[in-house]
């Protein structure tokens, strides 16, 4: 497997990996997390066209797993990652937070962000070993308050959410 940039022609593709990846919020309780929509394609092609959105490609070079991130306050910030249920647990999402810090330096962006449910065992728990610290919400910057603010009115607060730094 490698890492590569998205090319246009792969993003009906990432939305196929977030359906897919989604599929194990249903076995967790909650289903509507599992339910909702990946990104539209035209969001994805502006993650594209910013060069901020990267896949972990297998040996014929498809797509099996995903990272877009934003500049948020300086920071580099996960939008999001996806990995296909079939390549999880192998260390691709590790794989592409890595590649994601080291673009960041290159930048001279000081740390990574990224918002995430604290109760499911593969976002808050994994980030922190993935090198992400909880934030407290009073050190929050402006961009991530925002952030926080869309997902609420999404209806992601419904379960206990946060956000996680990781210094570089």
């Amino acid at each position: 497997m490698h890492i590569r940039a998205v090319r246009l022609d792969d993003l009906p593709v990432l939305q196929d990996i977030e359906r897919a990846a989604g599929q194990c919020f249903r076995d967790i309780g909650m289903p509507e997390i599992a339910e909702d929509d990946p990104l539209p394609l035209g969001e994805l092609v502006r993650y594209h066209h910013a060069g901020l959105a990267w896949v972990v490609a297998n040996a014929a070079d498809a797509p099996v797993a995903y990272l877009i991130a934003d500049r948020v306050d300086g920071n580099l910030h996960v939008e999001q990652v996806s990995v296909h249920p079939d390549s999880a647990r192998r260390g691709v999402g590790r794989l592409l937070l890595d590649h994601l810090a080291a673009h960041a330096t290159s930048e001279g962006a000081p740390a990574l962000t990224l918002t995430t449910f604290t109760q499911v065992p593969w976002n808050a728990p994994y980030y922190a070993r993935c090198g992400f610290q909880l934030m407290d919400d009073s050190r929050l910057t402006p961009g991530l308050r925002k952030i926080r603010e869309r997902e609420a009115a999404h209806g992601l607060d419904r379960w206990p959410r946060v956000c996680m730094r990781r210094a570089l």
